[in-house]
């Protein structure tokens, strides 16, 4: 009676696979139990060649810019749809939400274990609200959208789909053609900047479209991050003043 009762064994399991994935361990072993100091069994001449483990199909192959979708309306569909990579992930996908032309476009990494129909709910999305209200704007002002639709096992963006999210991420970016960008959290920097934030933030950062357009780009911590670390809420209050100055130019 002693363990505690109100252990969260989702989260558990998707910590304890996280470690493990940086750890290394990428194969499945047996369930038949080996005797590893026995010379036969790790002797290298003796090792049958291993037999890679192919991806699921959405993540097979980098994916061609030429496959995405070039009318925002379609990309939009597309994107929650079955060719998407992240298709094949578990849970509800959820798009982005907000005017289709917007002056200011946030992205976040993905959904919160509790979103439901819109991304950042709960005590995140209520601290994301007030760090809006702050510079004037509101929801219905920007387009939140996130790098993945769907929630990873692990709440991590996989590293190895960062590649092919970011491409579509991007691409999402080059369609809406936002004023202003505000990215939250690393692997939204990432899939913008192909940095992290400790890096990114402080800075007022340019994305170049096609036709000789721009998005300036701010970096700051997301909102969970901001919950967990108090501390660190004057560092995103620069970061929002530095927003609105690219909001002025």
């Amino acid at each position: 009676m002693g363990a505690d009762q109100n252990l969260d064994w989702g989260a558990a399991a998707a910590s304890a696979l996280d470690w493990w994935r940086d750890a290394g361990v990428d194969v499945v072993v047996g369930d038949a139990p080996v005797n590893w100091l026995e010379a036969k069994n790790f002797a290298g001449d003796q090792l049958a060649p291993h037999e890679p483990v192919a991806d699921p199909a959405p993540s097979a192959a980098p994916l061609p810019a030429t496959a995405l979708p070039g009318v925002l309306a379609e990309f939009v569909s597309w994107r929650i749809g079955r060719e998407a990579p992240d298709a094949v992930w578990a849970g509800e996908a959820i798009g982005w939400a907000g005017p289709e032309s917007p002056e200011l476009m946030v992205l976040v990494d993905c959904p919160e274990r509790d979103d439901r129909g819109q991304l950042l709910g709960g005590e995140v999305g209520r601290l994301f609200d007030n760090m809006l209200r702050s510079i004037g704007r509101t929801r219905a002002d920007v387009l939140l959208a996130s790098v993945c639709v769907r929630r990873p096992t692990t709440g991590r963006v996989p590293r190895d789909l960062e590649q092919r999210l970011g491409e579509v991420t991007r691409h999402h970016l080059s369609l809406a053609a936002p004023k202003a960008l505000l990215v939250l959290g690393d692997a939204a920097t990432r899939a913008v900047l192909a940095t992290n934030v400790a890096q990114a933030r402080e800075r007022l950062h340019v994305f170049n479209h096609t036709g000789g357009t721009s998005t300036h780009v701010v970096a700051s911590h997301h909102p969970r991050v901001l919950l967990d670390r108090p501390a660190c809420k004057s560092e995103a209050w620069k970061d929002l003043i530095l927003l609105n100055e690219g909001l002025a130019k």
